[in-house]
């Protein structure tokens, strides 16, 4: 087992990782950059060292040469970032520094995205239907003839990395460049490249994945599925499990062929394989994630295993503890993804200093978040701010004990996207699970306020006003401070 390693990365996932490693008995050293100072991930590592490179460009050559002065013998880059970056493992390995993930041939294998689907499609798997090749963004008259051959709607998405950041809708073809420019400048940003491909856009469409577990002994198991369909920017907002949108026979076919999925490109690690249920009920392969998942802790909550310390355990070289039919699902859990967004001024970011920062708690509650009271929330980094997750026994207890949950977050200082969630949670259609990717186009969260409801906004909106305008100690107006009044009275 590892005794030293550098967390690659910040905020929430980091604090994940350094839970893990201390409960394996591992030394944790975290990077941080300034705005980082506040951050609990950095009070909670055993060691913290600064990084000289901007916030939104990672150096991997800075974190090898840095594991290797502290001594670290393994890097876990968390996710996004330098998570998916082939180079960055090449680099370890070259420094004989253990990359927690991937090795290098699976994640060029899996982070390749256009030559993944075709290996997918050869063997036999149904995919999404994309473009036969990927594109440098300059290249713009191939890009507008595949996006005709495919048909719109369509999807430019990054070739490397994730189906979130650099992916871009695009319903009309007058949209198209501006949509391309947009994808290549956020993909660049977050992959270190801007090739781009395309895909051809369902709706609606349900966002399904499963998690699964390989060593390097070919043991290959799942600890059953998700559903992310419900996101906000192309970032998972709610994800749950078990999925509510699909019967068992669709859930044995989709699990089974996850598993023969990760086989088929020889996957050793923690990842999750993706896919789109289609309104004709056909689930097809969209993508593989070589990597942690922000919302991993579902299928924690589901099955009772600690997926980051399986990852570690399993980049250490150690076979996988169980067999599939070891692996006991119980009850139903959910997460939703708390961001520093103000939901109603366009999803703009809202940093600032958090004044009060209270967290749900009770049971079957579960709270990942690097923020506290007096922390600040940097405009730098994703807004992500905390990761709420409610175990219950079935769906209906869930969705009850995460409206209790989020009605007890106290969050002071800067907008969130709570009231959103709130209003999401409450909906008739998100209740009865009946919604898809385009949740918020065809759903109006605005719902009938009640009278209790209307009392207690008066009674807010009142005290608010007195606080304001009310002075919290007597003052003498200045007025009666000169003497004019006790003078004009005076007999001359």
């Amino acid at each position: 087992m590892f005794k030293k390693i550098l967390i690659a990365n910040r905020g929430e996932i980091a604090v994940r990782l350094i839970r893990a490693c201390q409960e394996l008995g591992i030394v944790t050293a975290a990077v941080y950059q300034p705005a980082d100072i506040t951050s609990l991930h950095v009070r909670l590592a055993d060691e913290c060292y600064p990084l000289q490179t901007p916030p939104a460009r990672p150096d991997p050559n800075e974190h090898v040469r840095l594991a290797l002065e502290i001594g670290a013998d393994a890097i876990h880059p968390g996710y996004g970032f330098l998570a998916e970056r082939a180079d960055f493992v090449s680099m370890c390995d070259e420094a004989n520094v253990r990359f927690i993930g991937p090795d290098f041939a699976s994640l060029e294998r899996t982070t390749q995205k256009v030559s993944m689907l075709k290996q997918a499609r050869a063997a036999g798997f149904p995919t999404v239907q994309f473009s036969d090749s990927d594109f440098d963004s300059r290249d713009v008259e191939s890009i507008r003839q595949a996006a005709e051959e495919i048909g719109y709607p369509i999807v430019v998405r990054a070739s490397i990395g994730g189906r979130g950041r650099g992916t871009v809708l695009v319903r009309r073809p007058e949209s198209l460049d501006a949509s391309v420019r947009r994808a290549r400048a956020e993909a660049m940003v977050v992959y270190g490249n801007s090739r781009l491909y395309l895909e051809k856009a369902l709706n609606p469409v349900l966002h399904l994945d499963v998690q699964v577990l390989a060593d390097a002994f070919g043991n290959i198991i799942h600890l059953g599925e998700r559903c992310s369909s419900l996101e906000q920017h192309s970032q998972k907002l709610i994800a749950e499990s078990p999925a509510p949108c699909i019967d068992d026979e669709q859930r044995q076919r989709l699990l089974a062929m996850a598993v023969e999925i990760a086989r088929l490109f020889g996957y050793r690690s923690s990842g999750s394989v993706e896919f789109v249920l289609d309104r004709e009920g056909q689930i097809l392969f969209s993508d593989f994630k070589p990597r942690i998942q922000v919302q991993h802790s579902v299928s924690e909550e589901v099955t009772g295993i600690d997926i980051v310390q399986a990852q570690i355990r399993l980049a250490a070289g150690e076979p996988l503890p169980w067999r599939q039919e070891d692996i006991r699902f119980s009850g139903s859990a959910m997460q939703v993804r708390l961001n520093a967004q103000d939901p109603w001024n366009n999803y703009l970011p809202s940093p600032g200093h958090l004044r009060r920062f209270r967290l749900a708690s009770g049971p079957g509650v579960r709270v990942e978040t690097y923020a506290q009271t007096g922390s600040d929330i940097s405009v730098h980094f994703d807004p992500i701010l905390a990761k709420l997750i409610v175990w219950s026994e079935d769906r209906a207890g869930v969705i009850a004990r995460m409206q209790r949950a989020l009605s007890e977050f106290v969050i002071q200082g800067i907008p969130t996207n709570v009231p959103l969630l709130q209003g999401i949670l409450h909906h008739p259609s998100f209740i009865a699970g009946d919604y898809s990717i385009d949740y918020f186009y065809q759903t109006n969260l605005n719902q009938p306020v009640s009278d209790q409801a209307m009392r207690d906004l008066a009674v807010a909106a009142a005290v608010a006003y007195l606080r304001r305008t009310e002075a919290l100690q007597p003052v003498l107006p200045p007025r009666l401070q000169s003497g004019w009044h006790r003078s004009s009275r005076q007999i001359s």
